[in-house]
């Protein structure tokens, strides 16, 4: 495969990280602060653009900055799976920040200079996964983001996000630490190089046992991939204002987790080492279980936001799945998952922002017949929602159609019920809250003083209806993302 070097993904790393000085200059100026933000993500997005023709055509863009040991340096590949989530990172990037302007001004959250910095850096570190050669550079950038997101999650400083700031860390570094770094210096040990390769790197150099441990190792390790039992700190994070909830659960850290899986079961083991020893089938049961585990759970609650983070512990582990399942529809539907359900999903905690914001609601059972006062809200909300489900017209009916296929590959029927069951269980727990919003009956006073409802600000509302048409264009249109797929897997 051709290579072209360049520096282009390292500058695509740097220039939101480069421009956080500025921004905490002008913590007195907001708006200088935010256009300075718009700026180094325009330019970002831009420079992630700018390589996607290359990609398409089969080539990679590579740099490397300095070698750590012989086969372990710190070094950049852009690819099609990289492409993919890198421009859905970068783009989300901008339209997150937006909706942050409207709401963290229209709640007047304290702190907003060291939450935009924060959040830049956190781009950084995702577009730096995105885009790295080897495992030794993924695990540099997947610990720069869990570091950068902890002041996100404790962002109200409050005894409640520093006990579950301390749960983050513990559960994602704890992880990292103890099994990702062993199972990373173990594979350097047997092959002398922590490059990704669709053949694998061990060229049978693994037994059976040995790679069973080592998968394992790796799939929990990633805790931010949401795999159970390491979840909790998922719905823990929840204390942290919606923004970084959406940067949470669609565009960084999940993500990061999943994307990292991802990378080691197609560029570490490969798929015919992983076939040959019947390895999916282990995977895929895990992923199931999370799955529907994390489907009941939300059906139980009330609060919103965590109801939208059981969905995403669920929602994660069916990108897990379809790659385990190790054949070329499943891994399809599995990495494009990243990108429909990012839209979804994003929509959906833009929407319980929106909400919040301009009625100070967060519990589902407060939150009947806002529909008829938020009606552009609620579209969005059920956009996202089809999302999340699978249906129609959404994006997210393209990736679970091609993981339905995936199974049937398998052979394993029992596999196939668990994505229909999940599904169902999905419109169970969201399709209410809009039909109860569009036709429930609004409370009209709360407390002897008139309940206030209307749309959010004009910078949390547009957000939302861009990811939503986004959601709905991607069910026409998913060739980018299906290209890039292809091109990344050799498929």
């Amino acid at each position: 495969m051709e290579q072209i070097i360049s520096i282009k993904p390292l500058l695509a790393v740097l220039v939101s990280l480069c421009v956080i000085p500025i921004l905490v200059s002008a913590s007195k100026q907001p708006n200088v602060r935010e256009g300075w933000t718009f700026c180094a993500g325009t330019i970002k997005f831009i420079l992630v653009l700018s390589m996607l023709p290359a990609v398409l055509q089969g080539k990679q863009i590579v740099f490397s900055l300095f070698e750590i040991a012989p086969g372990a340096a710190l070094a950049f590949r852009v690819d099609g799976i990289g492409m993919l989530f890198a421009l859905v990172a970068s783009f989300l990037y901008i339209i997150t920040s937006m909706y942050s302007i409207g709401y963290m001004r229209g709640l007047d959250e304290h702190g907003q200079t060291r939450f935009v910095s924060f959040f830049a850096l956190a781009i950084s570190a995702t577009i730096g996964a995105a885009f790295s050669s080897n495992l030794l550079t993924l695990y540099v950038f997947y610990e720069i983001l869990s570091l950068a997101t902890y002041p996100l999650v404790t962002h109200h400083q409050d005894a409640k996000s520093r006990v579950s700031g301390r749960r983050y860390l513990s559960f994602i570094l704890g992880t990292s630490i103890g099994l990702v770094l062993p199972a990373m210096l173990y594979c350097y040990h047997v092959t002398g190089t922590l490059e990704f390769s669709t053949a694998g790197i061990f060229a049978g150099q693994l037994s059976k046992p040995a790679a069973t441990v080592l998968l394992l190792m790796f799939v929990f390790g990633f805790a931010k991939a949401g795999i159970m039992p390491f979840h909790s700190w998922l719905p823990a994070a929840m204390v942290a204002p919606t923004p970084v909830s959406a940067l949470l659960h669609a565009v960084a850290v999940v993500k990061v987790g999943v994307f990292s899986i991802v990378r080691v079961i197609t560029g570490i083991f490969g798929v015919e080492l992983l076939a040959s020893f019947n390895l999916g089938i282990v995977i895929a049961s895990i992923a199931a279980v999370t799955i529907l585990v994390g489907s009941c759970i939300a059906l139980s609650q009330d609060e919103l936001k965590r109801r939208l983070a059981f969905s995403t512990i669920s929602q994660l582990s069916y990108i897990v799945f379809g790659v385990a399942l190790l054949t070329p529809k499943g891994l399809l539907g599995g990495i494009v998952h990243i990108g429909m359900h990012a839209f979804g999903k994003i929509t959906l905690f833009f929407c319980a922002g929106a909400i919040y914001v301009a009625t100070g609601k967060k519990y589902i059972s407060q939150m009947d017949g806002l529909g008829k006062k938020m009606p552009i809200t609620y579209t969005a909300l059920f956009i996202g929602a089809l999302g999340v489900i699978g249906l129609p017209p959404s994006g997210g009916f393209f990736s679970k159609w091609y993981l339905i296929l995936g199974t049937l590959e398998t052979g394993h029927q029992i596999l196939m019920l668990v994505l229909l069951l999940s599904s169902f269980l999905n419109a169970f727990y969201f399709l209410p809250i809009v039909y109860k919003g569009f036709f429930g009956t609004p409370p009209d006073t709360q407390e002897g003083e008139p309940v206030k409802m209307e749309e959010a600000s004009f910078c949390c509302v547009v957000p939302l209806v861009i990811t939503a048409i986004i959601s709905i264009v991607l069910f026409f249109w998913p060739d980018v993302f299906v290209d890039l797929i292809k091109v990344g897997l050799g498929i």
